[in-house]
């Protein structure tokens, strides 16, 4: 039988009710699949006779967090007794801890970050949340399987993270070879969800009116490129043939990395350590892009972007004044093709040789190309979880030109990647030795 209306829209109650000891989804986002994840994980551990536990892995802490508080809400309206116990440690030797909700029966529910390490030895249900953002979806998943061995339902739920993530390698094992493993597949994109109530749902909580066409055509206008609205909402997931920087190279370097702004880097000068700076000036809707990195050790952290649309030559100056200005300030290479030649010229006479002047070429912007792709890939940096940021870096394609020459070209939603190219322009700072100021 269906869970109530009230309580699950058809797609999310056939998902609650699946009782197969395998089971996947494919998912638009937010479309309250977690949520309900949640509503069956409590309907799990409710009966007297429960034997097992539920274990849910999630992408990060602060969603760790989300899926007890979801749990919980669903206790308290099926009127099922159930405390937090807040955070536990569950594993010592990997100083790996849970967010713990425990039912009246004994039955607890724990839910985790993305630490593999911390399902080790554990038995129960298992859910893997959010599973093609997991940084090693292979040991993940190695990992939890056997933690069913003894009657426990696996479930992996996930919007698609490119095309080359071993979630996509087991959904096409189910569409395209037989399903040798025996999932029981589910699909929801955006548009099923809307036909099946989703709107109606989301103008209660919202107060708005949309009809189910006003809010797919305001998603898909709200899209950086066609690339995130296919990926995030339809299920398709972005080809990475043509993709300079894969998912895996960009979210291994993903963290809570950005200063609120710069006068937090003013009242900490003593503790911060050498900066770098990059820009790029922007040649669609004037947009230009200041790009500040910190190194710590070997890894550089991003701790500033400006982006600066529609600005006058002196309001960019300013803005970028005042950064060449910080004592930290070790070298900045700025963009001096076009528009840029006037502000770095001015900014060289001022700074001095801590200011680099570059005139792109083909053959430096693949020298810098390659450069941050190899940072990317020896995990040298770290990068805020931004949407633009990441259109951006996943824009940029190589292209062989008639004459057989590589070429670097590509736009996202607002910019022809200038984030891209203000980050590369930075490393490339990083690379040039201090004191020295030859202008390429």
């Amino acid at each position: 039988m269906p869970l109530p209306r009230k309580y699950c829209l058809p797609f999310q109650s056939r998902w609650v009710q699946d009782s197969s000891l395998l089971k996947i989804i494919e998912k638009s986002r937010q479309i309250g699949l977690t949520s309900v994840t949640a509503l069956s994980a409590i309907l799990r551990l409710a009966p007297r006779g429960a034997r097992l536990d539920v274990f849910v892995s999630s992408r990060d802490e602060m969603q760790a967090q989300l899926f007890i508080e979801d749990a919980m809400r669903w206790a308290k309206v099926l009127n099922i007794a159930a405390i937090a116990r807040g955070a536990m440690l569950i594993d010592r030797p990997a100083n790996a801890s849970a967010f713990v909700l425990e039912l009246s029966n004994g039955r607890r529910l724990y839910s985790v970050s993305s630490n593999p390490n911390a399902l080790a030895g554990k038995r129960g249900h298992i859910i893997l949340d959010e599973f093609a953002l997991h940084q090693d979806q292979d040991l993940l998943y190695r990992v939890a399987k056997p933690l069913t061995t003894w009657g426990g339902q696996l479930e992996i739920i996930s919007t698609h993270r490119g095309a080359n993530t071993v979630f996509n390698n087991i959904i096409n094992q189910i569409v395209h070879n037989g399903n040798p493993m025996g999932w029981s597949h589910h699909k929801v994109t955006l548009q099923e969800a809307a036909a099946q109530g989703l709107v109606e749902r989301i103008n209660v909580k919202t107060g708005r009116s949309e009809t189910p066409d006003q809010f797919l055509t305001r998603t898909r206008a709200e899209c950086l490129d066609e690339e995130q609205w296919l990926q995030e909402y339809c299920c398709v997931p972005a080809d990475e043939s043509t993709a300079f920087l894969t998912f895996d190279m960009i979210s291994a370097c993903q963290a809570d990395c950005l200063w609120p702004n710069l006068q937090f880097a003013l009242n900490n000068l003593h503790s911060i350590g050498p900066l770098f700076l990059g820009m790029d000036t922007g040649r669609k809707h004037d947009l230009t892009v200041i790009d500040v990195g910190e190194q710590v050790g070997d890894i550089v952290w991003d701790r500033l972007r400006l982006e600066l649309s529609n600005k006058t030559f002196s309001e960019q100056e300013a803005e970028l004044f005042r950064l060449l200005a910080l004592p930290k300030l070790r070298r900045a290479c700025l963009d001096a093709t076009g528009l840029g030649m006037q502000l770095t010229e001015r900014a060289r006479q001022r700074f001095g040789w801590k200011v680099e002047a570059i005139t792109f070429t083909a053959g430096l912007k693949e020298e810098m190309a390659y450069r941050l792709r190899a940072a990317f890939e020896d995990k040298k940096l770290r990068i805020p979880h931004d949407p633009e940021l990441l259109a951006d870096l996943r824009g940029i394609k190589k292209e062989v030109t008639s004459s057989g020459s590589l070429r670097f070209a590509g736009e996202s939603g607002d910019s022809h990647c200038d984030r891209f190219w203000a980050k590369a322009l930075r490393q490339h700072a990083l690379s040039r030795p201090s004191g020295i100021g030859a202008t390429l």
